[in-house]
């Protein structure tokens, strides 16, 4: 019973302990640079922003 409480109890502070230090290190190696640029990868030229495309989104024809 000690040895699953031990285990317990160290993960409560080893995982928050190793997320923290991943948060540090992301953001100290400017991984959160650009974060808009990235979200917006998928589009181009044939599938505009904000322009829906594809057919199942557009069952009920133009709406605009």
């Amino acid at each position: 019973m000690n040895v699953i409480a031990l285990i317990l109890l160290g993960s409560v502070v080893v995982v928050p302990a190793v997320a923290l230090w991943s948060l540090h290190w992301a953001s100290r190696t400017g991984e959160f640079r650009l974060l808009n640029r990235a979200a917006l990868l998928p589009f181009d030229d044939e599938e505009p922003v904000g322009q829906a495309t594809d057919q199942i989104l557009n069952r009920g024809g133009d709406r605009r």
